[in-house]
């Protein structure tokens, strides 16, 4: 995969985090969206049709955490790779949708390697 033109939707309710890891993103190479929480997600992919990899932390306010917002995501658009991260545990590998889970505290690298990995 290359990054260039390669659309990331990242979904972060910290904004330090969010604006960090989106500007870490965009200076490798990728287009990013962001979004502090699943209802912005939502919004963002419905306008957004060229996202083809999601970002998302588990632990956000709102009616849908990460991992809600991850099987929406697979269900609505199956295309979209998935990369879900947390600090407090990983997840139950059956609450995880096909794709990826990385630890908090993260590198821009990691995820990009990951993005990679996954073909996205």
């Amino acid at each position: 995969m290359t990054t260039r033109n390669t659309t990331v939707l990242v979904v972060e309710d910290e904004a330090l985090l969010l604006y960090s890891i989106a500007d870490e993103l965009r200076d490798q190479g990728f287009d990013v969206v962001e979004a502090r929480n699943a209802a912005e997600a939502i919004r963002a992919l419905e306008a957004h049709p060229e996202i083809r990899l999601l970002f998302t932390d588990v632990d956000m306010p709102g009616a849908m955490d990460g991992l809600a917002l991850a099987a929406a995501v697979r269900n609505r658009w199956p295309p979209v790779k998935i990369i879900v991260t947390s600090g407090k545990g990983r997840p139950a590998p059956s609450a995880l949708p096909d794709g990826a889970f990385i630890p908090k505290p993260y590198t821009s690298h990691a995820i990009s390697e990951v993005f990679r990995r996954l073909g996205g």
